[in-house]
């Protein structure tokens, strides 16, 4: 979860980036090939090892 306003920030970036992306795809009749691309990267994100925050 976001704490603070900066990761707030991060996180609609993220998520614009990737609806830019998807339109472009689909405009470009690849929208089944980047989507597939971008649900790799957001995997990769949610189970890298270490994680990017400990629990204390």
């Amino acid at each position: 979860m976001a704490t603070n306003e900066k990761e707030i920030n991060n996180n609609l970036f993220d998520q614009l980036s990737i609806v830019e992306r998807l339109d472009k795809a689909t405009a470009e009749g690849k929208y089944k090939e980047e989507s597939e691309t971008i649900k790799k990267e957001i995997n990769r994100k949610l189970y890298q090892q270490p994680p990017l925050t400990s629990e204390q």
